[in-house]
């Protein structure tokens, strides 16, 4: 206990320093698994260093500050903003009868404002949210990731103000910001796109008029040695956003895992319902693809943002650190480098919240982020 209170004090205060005496507006708190346990004192002793008016966070698999990741070591950071309207939210999945209604929280579609959400994955549906707010409440934005800390219904903490939860999700509203949402992929397409031709739930039956893995075999035997290796350590398929997309390009594709497959019938399984008409494209897990992303999308934010960055909240794939590019801290530090060193910090998640083609979107393999500019 001591050690948990020990490192929040220290991160709350750091924060602090950095707002160069300005009284800090929103707390984003996060901690690694190290401190489940003792979340309620690592939340106390940061709200009785800083007293901030808003606070968000959660427990995470990996607690990402400033340029680092740090995976499996102990670890709490503090995010401070100052001058920012911050409303903070929770909202409860509740079954009644035989529907069900998702509960503590009305977004308003008119305000136009950024939204982060922390949805814990055993008790809170974030696809169907972002399907509703999607199909109900367009222009709505959200960013943010999926609580990593968990690893079993109960097991997850959230923050939210002063309270430590442990189901549902917690949000804060930003009305008025000037952020910029940014989704990078860890993922490229292989082969050519192809409509959707047959199709039940999440099985791709037809892709062009054919078996799916009849279109798989033909792309293989056209890659080179080293490509097919990708194919064979993690296929995944991409459905375009924008289907008035002539030529789609990584980073214009929502990205599903391949689950499995029938040898018999050649259809597919992938994560997610697919529609009949939608357009899709094989996708492999790829580092070098992946830090080429990373830094055209930041650029192109940091370009259409017209402004200068002054922090950024990260929530980046439990499937991309060390495991995917071989190395420590790479998607830290390359956003590091490209923002200037501006304050950093989120979590490896476990789904990572942003939106593609004007759509808020569920991703994985993905880095999403919110730059916020000044």
């Amino acid at each position: 206990m001591p050690d948990a209170r020990r490192a929040a004090v220290q991160a709350a205060a750091q924060a602090r320093d950095e707002l160069a005496g300005a009284a800090p507006s929103l707390a984003v708190l996060l901690a690694s698994r190290a401190h489940t346990d003792t979340a309620g004192d690592v939340l106390g002793a940061v709200q009785e260093t800083l007293a901030p008016p808003a606070l968000i966070g959660c427990v995470a698999q990996t607690v990402v500050a400033g340029r680092r990741e740090l995976e499996d070591e102990p670890a709490v950071a503090v995010w401070l903003a100052s001058g920012l309207a911050a409303e903070t939210f929770q909202l409860d999945f509740v079954r009644a009868g035989s529907g069900a209604l998702i509960a503590g929280y009305q977004f308003d579609s008119a305000a136009k404002d950024l939204h982060l959400l922390l949805p814990d994955p055993y008790t809170f549906p974030a696809q169907l949210l972002l399907d509703h707010l999607n199909a109900d409440l367009p222009g709505t934005s959200v960013v943010g990731g999926v609580v990593s800390g968990g690893r079993g219904p109960g097991q997850s903490r959230l923050f939210r103000d002063r309270e430590v939860l442990t189901s549902g999700l917690v949000g804060v509203r930003l009305p008025g910001v000037h952020a910029v949402p940014v989704v990078s992929q860890g993922c490229r397409p292989i082969g050519r796109p192809y409509i959707v031709t047959g199709a039940q739930d999440d099985v791709i039956t037809e892709l062009g008029g054919m078996p799916p893995m009849v279109r798989l075999r033909e792309i293989i035997e056209g890659l080179p040695r080293d490509e097919q290796e990708l194919v064979s350590t993690g296929l995944h398929i991409g459905i375009v956003g924008d289907e008035h997309l002539a030529a789609p390009q990584q980073g214009d594709f929502l990205i599903r895992a391949v689950l499995g497959a029938d040898a018999a019938s050649g259809a597919i399984e992938i994560g997610d319902v697919v529609e009949v008409g939608s357009t899709v494209q094989f996708q492999v897990r790829d580092a070098a693809g992946a830090d080429k992303d990373l830094h055209l999308s930041v650029e192109r934010a940091l370009a259409e943002s017209s402004g200068r960055p002054v922090g950024a909240l990260l929530f980046t794939c439990t499937g991309r650190g060390r495991r995917m590019f071989g190395v420590a801290d790479h998607d830290a530090s390359t956003i590091a480098d490209l923002l200037g060193g501006i304050p950093l910090a989120g979590f490896f998640a476990g789904g990572e919240i942003g939106p593609i083609a004007g759509r808020n979107a569920l991703h994985t393999f993905t880095a999403s982020m919110a730059v916020f500019v000044e």
